[in-house]
């Protein structure tokens, strides 16, 4: 099988959660990236670029992205299109992976869950037009609404379904590609399954040769021949429709068609319900066509899993580590050490720089980005992080955060959105941090809450120490100069500043702004009590070990008569 890390992947764009082309300096910068081998090869990234140019001077192109239906076998009250994998949901994948062919339109069938469904579009991709069906009547009755709701019948219209992920763009460019170039009515994208339980049949006037016979590879020539080694293509039928005979049949039905637009109402208008399902069958529009006399052709993918869709939680999870697997490889192959690719988890968004090391157990997540020569791992999950070139993030849970050059966080560190670490900073064990902007250079070391706070450069905060930033209504903010060095157990009353050099005491709870160069303490005088233990915690190990002490040293018990309460209330003797 061939990876599809050899496929073209395009970078994504900010704003649309998918991919986009791009025609000047910054498609040339991100066309530098390909080159160094982040994601996909420049070969294939060349050739797909040059198709889109090519197609942007001919014909038109529609895409429509079938996304109404239930997903009932998913078991959940979420749209089956909106269940994620890789830090997408299936819909943005796959509207990611349209989106990359520049089409002219680009209109999305929504029915259940139409209201998430169509707001998570427009987050998504806000140029993309969703469409109600308001019945799911099958397929080919959704592809009617998009064109009633105006999708145009020029050029090319491509059809996919909204549930799969690992569909990439140089797939979909060259079974465009296909129709074009052989004026086909429709041009259908297939594959060879070892178990094609489940998918429609495709079936050929002669016999399908072995499923291991060499087919074009789509997603290194773009455009690639049709599949034409093999019988021509005269119909696909649904599974529960199939004869024994049929269901032996290998090659199945993608879901993912190319058709003449101009054709293409022809074909849906004679289709029926008359089927076990009672829908309307998108699939039965080829052998109309073949009935019509049109052309009919098919492109085969050698990559099967491109066209896997996702009907439950197992497929779910199984082409999300296939997702991962491929995600982890080509990163590794551009350049980042992964100590253990079993057990770490790429997002697609998130980007990585040559050089880094990502140690067991680690997570990347969203917009995640990892500079020249960082360290994450290992059992570490971030979400959203921005980590500098060298810094070190061992043990820690982050999100929303920035951690700046040769920084140090960890282990077992919490960074919570709005924390800015800068050069050479340390957020140390035991530490949670919010809304924190630390200097470059300062240091939070141990056991410390820190939370709606600036502290300025070269300055260290002492163990046990908390930022009190809530007054039970409003939050509140701290500032630390340059250069402080506050003691353990400082309690930072906010709204507090304390300037710059200066120091407080261990234990000091600073509720008034300390001067620059100041000394901040409020402890009270150490008091005492002694024989305390003896006369009110008789027969105690501590009483016992006190008094064998006195024996051996002489000393006297050397308390007031009455020893102090029990509660230490009595006052020593200076």
């Amino acid at each position: 099988m061939t990876s599809r890390a050899a496929t073209c992947r395009l970078p994504t764009a900010p704003g649309n959660g998918g991919p986009r082309c791009e025609t000047d300096r910054a498609a040339a910068s991100r066309r530098a990236t390909i080159r160094r081998g982040v994601i996909g090869s420049p070969e294939a990234f060349e050739a797909f670029q040059s198709w889109i140019e090519a197609r942007r001077r001919s014909v038109s192109l529609t895409v429509i992205v079938l996304a109404a239906g239930a997903g009932t076998r998913m078991r959940s009250a979420r749209p089956k299109v909106l269940h994620a994998i890789g830090g997408r949901s299936l819909l943005a994948h796959v509207v990611g992976a349209a989106r990359a062919l520049s089409p002219d339109q680009l209109t999305v069938v929504v029915g259940h869950g139409r209201d998430e469904v169509s707001a998570h579009l427009a987050a998504v991709d806000d140029a993309a037009r969703p469409v109600v069906q308001q019945q799911q009547r099958g397929t080919g009755d959704a592809v009617r609404v998009a064109l009633a709701a105006g999708a145009p019948t020029t050029g090319t219209v491509l059809v996919m379904a909204g549930d799969s992920p690992l569909l990439s763009s140089s797939t979909l460019a060259a079974l465009v590609a296909a129709r074009e170039r052989d004026s086909a009515a429709v041009t259908v994208l297939t594959a060879v399954v070892p178990d094609p339980t489940g998918y429609g049949r495709i079936v050929r006037a002669d016999a399908v040769p072995d499923a291991a016979a060499a087919v074009p590879d789509a997603a290194a020539a773009v455009p690639a021949d049709a599949a034409a080694d093999f019988g021509p293509l005269v119909g696909i039928v649904e599974q529960r429709e199939a004869t024994p005979a049929q269901l032996a049949v290998t090659e199945i039905n993608s879901g993912v068609y190319a058709f003449d637009g101009a054709a293409l109402p022809g074909l849906l208008a004679p289709l029926g319900s008359d089927n076990a399902a009672g829908e309307v069958y998108l699939t039965d529009t080829v052998a109309a066509a073949v009935a019509a006399g049109k052309r009919v052709t098919a492109l085969r993918t050698p990559d099967p899993l491109e066209v896997e869709g996702v009907n439950d939680r197992v497929q779910l999870a199984g082409l999300g580590a296939e997702l991962n697997r491929r995600t982890v490889t080509a990163w590794m192959r551009a350049g980042v050490t992964v100590v253990d690719p079993a057990t770490t988890w790429i997002d697609v968004d998130v980007r990585l720089a040559a050089d880094c090391t990502l140690l067991p157990n680690t997570q990347l997540h969203g917009a995640t980005t990892v500079d020249v020569g960082a360290t994450v791992g290992p059992d570490t999950t971030l979400d959203g992080v921005r980590v500098g070139a060298g810094a070190s993030v061992v043990r820690t849970h982050g999100s929303g955060a920035v951690v700046g050059p040769d920084a140090t966080v960890g282990p077992f560190a919490y960074l919570r959105p709005g924390t800015v670490l800068g050069v050479g900073g340390k957020i140390g064990t035991f530490v949670e941090t919010k809304n924190v902007q630390i200097g470059d250079g300062s240091k939070i070391p141990h056991l410390t809450y820190a939370g709606d706070a600036t502290i300025g450069v070269g300055s260290n905060i002492g163990a046990s120490s908390v930022f009190v930033n809530y007054d039970g209504v409003h939050k509140h903010r701290t500032m630390i100069g340059d250069h402080c060095r506050t003691g353990s157990d400082t309690m930072f009353v906010a709204p507090v500043s304390v300037g710059d050099g200066a120091y407080t005491g261990a234990g000091t709870v600073v509720r008034r702004d300390v001067p620059p160069g100041a000394l901040a303490i409020n402890v009270a005088p150490q008091r005492n009590l002694d024989g305390w233990v003896g006369r009110y915690r008789p027969g105690t190990a501590a009483a016992s070990a006190a008094a064998n002490t006195r024996d051996r040293s002489g000393q006297p018990d050397g308390g007031r008569p009455d020893g102090g309460g029990p509660d230490g209330s009595a006052t020593a003797v200076p």
